[in-house]
């Protein structure tokens, strides 16, 4: 379902302003934080550090959205990264 305008336009008004104080907080620290977490490993700047997995295209298939409205997610578990219970230590 969709959510009331007045629940949208509240959020809007306390919880995002909260969010983006809480970002900019942790933007301050990223410096610091990085000089000890691998500093040399920026693979925005040097692709050539990437570890990820290479995409074969041919592999992958085109998904149309009527598709996917019927998916049963009944059996899965949640998960605590789900909930949104990370640490700020993990998000930093």
């Amino acid at each position: 379902g969709s959510l009331p305008k007045w629940v949208v336009n509240k959020s809007s008004q306390l919880l995002a302003p909260k969010a983006m104080k809480m970002m900019y907080k942790a933007s301050l620290k990223y410096p610091e934080w990085k000089l000890r977490h691998n500093p040399h490993f920026k693979p925005w700047l040097y692709p050539e550090q990437n570890q990820l997995p290479v995409l074969v295209l041919s592999e992958l298939s085109l998904q149309h959205a009527d598709s996917l409205e019927n998916i049963d997610e009944s059996s899965l578990a949640e998960t605590k990264d789900d909930r949104g219970e990370a640490s700020d230590e993990d998000s930093v």
